[in-house]
């Protein structure tokens, strides 16, 4: 199910759009680093980051700390002084819904406006992309999507279905160590993420020491509180110009909280979920009158259209939606 992810609404990067080699500098000259062009790209970036993502403070804090890091040392090298190519290798963990996807997508583009990544493009895949079911079909479809994903990322999420441990004929051990190689290889030309559940993380890179050796930055995703999930549900109701009225936010707030108790909750991804279904029973509410309606009724949630979910105890025992 390998796909690409670009920028939203962006095209793929034209040859313009590649980043300038940096002029190299003598001991006596002077770097603000406030000035450099590619640090102006970063902090647009990181902004679009704080505006599209709600919380998430150590996560943001996390990625600004890596940032800083590469555009020193890209200061470094140009002063000639020591940098070594780093590890853009990285493992995001946490629940699903949490942001790990987009935060990539940011991650991409940092590290292209930085010269570390020839284009800002994630190519996202999981376990069947990379791994045959029979001998020889491996090695081609793992090599298949590192070329799809040279000069960007490779964001390969719920990463630990890679290592069965309990299959001794699965095959894997060999995406992985075609993995390590490439990683090895391209140090500088391509950034790979891990990414999914905490715990099954820690025991997946702990059955792989060396590929644990080579992600330099293990970023830990937490789950959203109740106040930041209706943020979250109000931010995306307004870029689709919806709104909740005074009852409809309250309900929503009930209904989080009922949610949240229940199997298969995904963070913002459930909230998404709620709010698309919400939009339904107000379509069905509006078709259903017998008076006009005005611009505001097109852009309201009220709560009945809340209220309606089987998520509520009156519907107790049905499956939630």
């Amino acid at each position: 199910m390998g796909f690409d992810m670009q920028r939203p609404g962006s095209t793929p990067p034209a040859a313009g759009d590649e980043a300038v080699e940096p002029t190299a500098l003598t001991a006596e000259d002077l770097i603000d680093l406030r000035a450099d062009p590619a640090r102006t790209r970063v902090d647009d970036v990181l902004a679009t980051l704080d505006a599209e993502l709600v919380g998430l403070a150590a996560v943001k804090q996390r990625i600004r700390e890596i940032a800083a890091q590469l555009t020193v040392g890209r200061a470094r090298t140009r002063f000639g002084l020591a940098a070594g190519l780093p590890s853009l290798h990285m493992s995001f963990t946490g629940a699903p819904g949490t942001g790990k996807t987009t935060v990539a997508l940011r991650m991409a583009e940092i590290l292209h406006a930085l010269g570390y990544l020839r284009v800002p493009r994630v190519h996202a895949v999981t376990r069947e992309d990379l791994v045959g079911q029979f001998i020889g079909h491996t090695a081609p479809k793992t090599k298949e999507a590192i070329a799809r994903a040279a000069g960007g990322v490779l964001f390969i999420d719920e990463a630990y279905y890679l290592y069965r441990p309990d299959n001794e004929r699965d095959y894997g051990q060999e995406a992985i160590e075609i993995l390590l190689q490439e990683m090895e290889a391209a140090r500088g030309a391509m950034a790979v993420i891990f990414a999914g559940y905490p715990d099954r993380m820690e025991t997946f890179f702990a059955s792989n020491p060396g590929l644990s050796s080579r992600v330099a930055h293990h970023v830990e995703f937490a789950d959203y509180s109740p106040a930041e999930l209706a943020e979250i549900a109000e931010l995306m109701l307004s870029r689709d110009q919806y709104a909740f009225d005074d009852e409809a936010r309250a309900t929503f707030a009930e209904y989080l909280q009922l949610r949240m108790t229940q199997p298969r909750f995904a963070q913002a991804r459930s909230v998404r979920n709620a709010l698309e279904r919400a939009r339904l029973r107000q379509a069905h509410r509006l078709v259903s009158l017998d008076t006009a309606i005005s611009r505001g009724d097109l852009m309201t949630l009220t709560a009945p259209d809340i209220r309606a979910s089987r998520v509520f105890p009156r519907r107790e025992g049905l499956p939630p939606v």
